[in-house]
């Protein structure tokens, strides 16, 4: 017998798997949640895609009790970016290597190019430092994506939301690849950065490709 949960479960089991075939996490590194009614689905403490199955996520209710065994160490992070951003139905936390090297620098992502801007604003935030695992990571976190869809994490990694866990996983490919392409453009020199009103013409080109989606 199937139920409401049965999709989101396969879903998130099939995440999971996509991330790791990219390379974007690592062993048991990352995590991926997503809202159901009354809480949310995320991945166990030690899960990877050899050995997650969707009967093995685990539900956190609203209250903070979990139902199904050890949730990851970041549901704190997840339950907070969720209950700030009600458009955010999908949660991605990965350790992916470009994304991980410039939040070590404890930089944003800058308009170096206008790709940038399908993030929702001029630059992609790279959130204060916190201990993982720790409500403070959460803080942290929902104050860098404001007006955002991702954000880096300093010293840790990054986060991408979005409706649905397609559209989050398409902002974590996008926001890993412009990240690697910054950092071999510093190799070469400084980048030119576009102009404020310039992010702010091509925010308006993207249109729909970002409106709804932003946790406002």
């Amino acid at each position: 017998m199937t139920t409401d949960e049965d999709t989101p479960r396969q879903a998130i089991a099939d995440t999971v798997r996509r991330l790791q075939d990219k390379g974007f996490n690592h062993g048991n590194s990352g995590n991926v949640s997503c809202r159901i009614a009354g809480g949310m689905l995320i991945t166990p403490t030690g899960a990877n895609s050899a050995n997650l199955t969707p009967s093995k996520l685990i539900r956190v209710e609203e209250d903070g009790s979990t139902i199904g065994g050890i949730p990851s160490s970041e549901w704190h992070m997840h339950a907070a970016i969720l209950n700030a951003y009600p458009a955010a139905n999908a949660v991605i936390h990965t350790h992916a290597d470009a994304c991980v090297a410039l939040a070590c620098l404890r930089k944003p992502l800058p308009p170096f190019h206008y790709m940038v801007a399908a993030f929702g604003g001029a630059d992609v935030r790279c959130a204060h430092y916190a201990t993982f695992g720790t409500a403070g990571l959460g803080e942290t976190a929902v104050e860098a994506l404001k007006g955002r869809t991702a954000c880096l994490l300093a010293n840790h990694g990054m986060i991408a939301i979005g409706k649905t866990l397609e559209a989050a996983f398409q902002t974590t490919v996008k926001l890993e690849t412009l990240a690697r392409q910054y950092l071999m453009a510093l190799q070469g020199g400084e980048p030119v950065l576009l102009p404020e009103a310039e992010m702010e013409r091509v925010g308006k080109r993207y249109g729909n490709y970002v409106t709804g989606l932003l946790p406002g």
